[in-house]
């Protein structure tokens, strides 16, 4: 039987799907600095889509688009603090003057920073419910009209497993995570009439240089292997690809919708 190392290897061999309808899109993603909104601002980019990004970490951010400088449009980059609703509306309508009117947005930002319950102040709490969920209903507001213009669009929340598994050690961001879900519900319900689609995506355990350096260890392993009906390694890779689908037409009646990429743990 082969490895997970030598199966995830194998992806590089692999011909992954084309989407003609994201070609000269304007994808907006928030969090693309690193780990798995990189993956997505690298698998847009590919597809021809005209992609901007938020993210506070302004070295990562500007490297990345200078990496991906040979892309058919490359990335935009705009350090934006997504908890700052201010900025970020100014950031979305400098990406809209830009780049045109957005088409996709990938709810991406997010910190999973371990808590106990005993430390949370109403201070904290806040702060956790705005890096994790609040720029995620203002960021769907703000591109909201234009989708509504050109009667289509595709919102893409990013929410986890982590609740659904129980998951504690960090309550707050599991609980925002949940609540991700109930505000795609709620959106898909008032946007849909203008074929505007939203759906959340939820990762499993996916291995970025954040997870492997901070809480990957043997124990964590062995819970992958435990968990996971497929024993490989889940990686940024295989939540882009899925990204791909959900803001593509190939996915126009599907919203509301739960999606989960985790190797089938939840």
């Amino acid at each position: 039987m082969s490895s997970p190392a030598n199966a995830n290897a194998r992806l590089e061999d692999r011909a992954f799907a084309r989407y003609p309808s994201l070609v000269g899109r304007t994808v907006l993603i928030t969090g693309g600095a690193t780990g798995i909104g990189a993956s997505f601002v690298e698998h847009f980019a590919a597809q021809g889509a005209r992609v901007a990004f938020f993210d506070i970490d302004v070295t990562e951010g500007e490297a990345l688009a200078d990496e991906l400088g040979d892309s058919q449009h490359k990335p935009l980059f705009l350090p934006c603090d997504l908890t700052d609703i201010d900025a970020l509306r100014k950031a979305i309508a400098d990406v809209k003057a830009a780049l045109g009117p957005i088409q996709v947005l990938v709810n991406n930002a997010a910190n999973d920073r371990r808590h106990t319950i005993g430390e949370v102040t109403p201070e904290s709490f806040d702060a956790g419910i705005a890096v994790n969920l609040r720029h995620q209903f203002f960021a769907a507001q703000a591109v909201a009209e234009d989708m509504k213009a050109a009667n289509a669009g595709s919102i893409i929340n990013l929410g986890s497993i982590s609740w659904m598994l129980k998951n504690g050690g960090y309550p707050v961001y599991v609980m925002s995570k949940s609540a991700v879900q109930g505000l795609t519900r709620g959106l898909a319900r008032d946007l849909g009439p203008f074929n505007i689609r939203v759906n959340t995506l939820a990762p499993g355990w996916v291995m970025t240089a954040k997870q492997r350096r901070l809480w990957l260890d043997d124990a964590g392993r062995r819970s992958i292997k435990e968990g996971q009906c497929i024993d490989a390694e889940l990686l940024p890779a295989d939540l882009a690809r899925m990204a791909l689908f959900l803001a593509a037409d190939d996915s126009r009646m599907i919203t509301a919708q739960d999606i989960i990429v985790d190797g089938g743990w939840a």
